[in-house]
């Protein structure tokens, strides 16, 4: 993604500040690896955070109008710093070194705690809570050092992500047709997180935003931990550092954003990061708002 973006001004000076911040070459990494390098949790969420705030910097190019006239901002899970950074609650070099603080706190965690994540496609009839449940207690019996099992993502109607330690990710791979599941999938990540796997990893991060100024957010931001907006400075020191442990509630969040009279116009929404994952999504919770939303490569 890096590719697309050096050539707005802005964006590349992004890049050369995250350098001096992260202390090696993020421009480098996202745009000529090694991809190894680049999916570790340590190195991957910086990358992540600098290619959303780049994107950003696009559509200020090519869209003024889009950030003149913006109300409100949320971002998924690692996003919702960005969000923060965006809405002036953050600034850019104490948040990176954050997100900095945040990755190799979770990776650490990672390598102690073996873990996964998967997504998971059910109906009506299925058993997920059942089966988390049965999921944590085989982990339990095959000597998980932690083990855990729980959703860690809510996404659409009838699909979660399911978060927790290997055994326990093995156990629903294997056994989820007994469940009434209809699909499973493993993500291609290399921890399990939101879910209690990563306590360890609040507390670090905790400390180094205490280091950070923290101001009022000029726009609503919402937060993906209960789906509601923050209401003040106060309320971001508190609620971030919970976001590593808690379920990402995006779903909820989307209701929440999205709720008006059903003959309001509905915004434009620009989804400005790696991917169109978000847009997808938004199409099973809102097709409406869907129809007015727009991934980063159709921005023109």
């Amino acid at each position: 993604m890096a590719n697309n973006l050096i050539k707005f001004p802005m964006a590349k000076d992004l890049f050369e500040l995250s350098n001096y911040v992260l202390g090696y070459d993020l421009l480098q990494l996202c745009t000529e690896g090694p991809k190894e390098m680049l999916d570790q949790t340590k190195y991957c969420q910086p990358a992540v955070m600098v290619c959303s705030l780049a994107a950003i910097e696009k559509l200020k190019e090519e869209r003024p109008n889009a950030i003149a006239n913006c109300v409100a901002t949320a971002g998924f899970s690692l996003g919702e710093i960005t969000a923060l950074i965006f809405a002036g609650a953050l600034c850019f070099e104490e948040a990176l070194h954050l997100v900095k603080v945040r990755a190799e706190a979770m990776q650490s965690v990672s390598e102690i705690y073996k873990g996964g994540m998967a997504i998971v496609i059910y109906g009506p009839d299925s058993k997920l809570s059942y089966a988390c449940l049965k999921a944590k207690e085989w982990a339990k019996d095959k000597g998980d050092v932690f083990p855990e099992c729980k959703v860690a993502n809510y996404l659409y109607p009838h699909c979660k992500v399911v978060s927790g330690s290997e055994s326990a990710i093995l156990f629903l791979e294997q056994h989820y047709r007994e469940f009434g599941i209809r699909k499973i999938k493993k993500l291609s990540v290399n921890g399990a997180f939101h879910c209690d796997l990563m306590a360890s990893a609040v507390e670090p991060f905790r400390k180094a935003l205490k280091k950070c100024k923290v101001s009022e957010p000029v726009i609503t931001v919402y937060s993906c931990v209960d789906g509601k907006s923050y209401r003040n400075a106060d309320h971001i020191r508190r609620q971030l550092p919970t976001q590593i442990i808690k379920p990402v509630k995006w779903e909820q969040l989307l209701h929440v954003a999205y709720e008006r009279d059903p003959s309001e116009h509905f915004p434009k929404t620009f989804e400005c990061g790696p991917g169109t994952f978000l847009k997808t999504v938004l199409k099973q919770v809102n097709a409406k708002a869907w129809n007015e939303c727009y991934s980063s490569e159709e921005y023109k």
